[in-house]
């Protein structure tokens, strides 16, 4: 499962706290862990710097306590134990699905299903709020869908197309012809 990993698992950047301020870069690859840094400084005696470097395996990052300290510093704990879940071989598959496969399989799930699942990750709240989504499930599960009932949609979203009932749905309709009606009269006259 591992080879279908692109070569660069994980990746983030940010800065050091103050008061170094450096800019600092971490990427985990399918074998090792790179922790980069550039010093951000005026003062006379940093201006030579280099920018430094430190690449381990992923075997050898697991011992190495004292990156563990700098990861967590600049990038917090969740992020080292992210890393560190990824250095044992814990990888989540389903994470890294292309979103039209993820939208195909979640329009399967139930409701229930569906408001869990867009509470795991900033990821899947995105996908299971998504317009995308929503139409994909308004359509396996409308007989007819009119053109006029797709304007709608897209105007008020398909998600609270949706859970709108069919009262209200036609009530809207009805206005939106009317409002239609209106303006087609003003434009021919």
């Amino acid at each position: 499962m591992a080879a279908l990993l692109p070569e660069v698992v994980f990746e983030r950047r940010g800065r050091a706290p103050a008061p170094s301020r450096d800019l600092c870069q971490l990427v985990v690859t399918r074998r090792e862990v790179v922790f980069r840094w550039w010093k951000i400084s005026l003062r006379n005696e940093f201006r030579e710097s280099r920018p430094g470097e430190i690449k381990e395996s992923q075997e050898d990052f697991l011992g190495d306590s004292s990156l563990h300290i700098q990861i967590a510093i600049v990038f917090g704990a969740k992020v080292l134990e992210h890393v560190l879940s990824l250095c044992r071989g814990n990888y989540d598959f389903l994470e890294r699905l292309p979103v039209p496969l993820l939208l195909y399989i979640i329009s399967f799930l139930e409701l229930e299903d569906i408001a869990s699942l867009s509470q795991v990750s900033h990821r899947f709240e995105m996908i299971c709020n998504s317009n995308a989504l929503w139409e994909n499930i308004v359509e396996n599960l409308c007989d007819t869908i009119t053109p006029e009932m797709k304007e709608l949609a897209h105007e008020m979203g398909w998600k609270k197309f949706f859970f709108t009932n069919r009262l209200q749905l036609q009530l809207q309709l009805r206005r939106r012809r009317q409002k239609q009606d209106a303006w087609n009269k003003e434009v021919t006259e």
